[in-house]
């Protein structure tokens, strides 16, 4: 299992993943999952990756060798497209969905054969010229679906732990930095309450029309900041609940024996 986060404000981007591949209890090890694609001036693309590792792997090299060989002037028949050619992010959400279905079409019959799951899942954030920024869910199925500022943040993975965090503090209108320390939260408390996600987590922040990668991060297990993030959070959230209103026991409630119905809920 793995959890990638996308966030989209009007200020920018924030994407980040963490690294832990998990394919059972005895066979645990670290991959990364974000990968950076940007043509500095011209395109931000960015891309988290969760499912099925060869697959996913498989796609990230497909994309690459197509940006390769477009730079190297190697002609091919079809002239096919790459993340650097096409002309707008949600032209990049469809190759890359067309991407997945080939190679999993090329790779299912011998994944179903043994019952192993060949599906995956990509996020995909950055700002082409001429564009404002964008953040894109591409599904298995190669269909794909964009944050929104009433819905700015698209998770693909372990996904409910690290939820709650992001659905009360997230907001269009919050500043960048804000949403930075939002996202590494959401990933630490999904960390924390499922160990098929760990670290080293990755992390990638980008202003609006700056077309180039500014603020890059690295987190491994041990990181000072993320001892002392977790350190102030998990003393805030004791302070909040003591601090809390009191209950209202006021109210007449009686507890029922186990088979009679309660009048109130009818």
């Amino acid at each position: 299992m793995t959890y990638c986060l996308g966030i989209l404000v009007k200020e920018g981007l924030v994407l980040a993943a963490d690294s832990r591949t998990n394919a059972g209890v005895d066979y645990i090890s670290s991959y990364r999952k974000l990968f950076d694609f940007s043509k500095p001036g011209d395109r931000v693309i960015l891309l988290c990756t969760s499912g099925n590792l060869s697959i996913t792997q498989a796609v990230v090299h497909k994309l690459t060798q197509d940006i390769k060989r477009d730079a190297q002037g190697v002609s091919s028949p079809k002239q096919e497209p790459n993340l650097h050619s096409l002309p707008t992010l949600y032209d990049v959400a469809r190759y890359l969905g067309e991407q997945i279905r080939a190679l999993q079409e090329a790779d299912r019959p011998w994944l179903a054969q043994d019952k192993i799951d060949f599906q995956c899942s990509f996020l995909l954030g950055g700002q082409l010229q001429g564009e404002a920024p964008e953040l894109f869910l591409v599904y298995s199925q190669g269909n794909c679906i964009k944050a929104t500022p009433e819905t700015p943040f698209l998770q693909i993975g372990e996904t409910k732990y690290g939820k709650p965090i992001l659905d009360r503090t997230l907001g269009f209108d919050v500043p960048l930095d804000a949403v930075a320390k939002c996202a590494l939260l959401s990933i630490d408390s999904t960390m924390r309450s499922n160990l098929s996600v760990g670290p080293p987590i990755h992390m990638a922040m980008y202003h609006t029309n700056s077309f180039e990668i500014r603020h890059r991060a690295r987190f491994q297990a041990g990181d000072p900041y993320l001892i002392k993030m977790r350190k102030h959070w998990e003393v805030a959230l004791r302070e909040a609940s003591i601090t809390m209103p009191d209950i209202s026991w006021n109210h007449a409630d009686p507890l029922l024996p186990l088979g009679i119905p309660d009048p109130g809920d009818t």
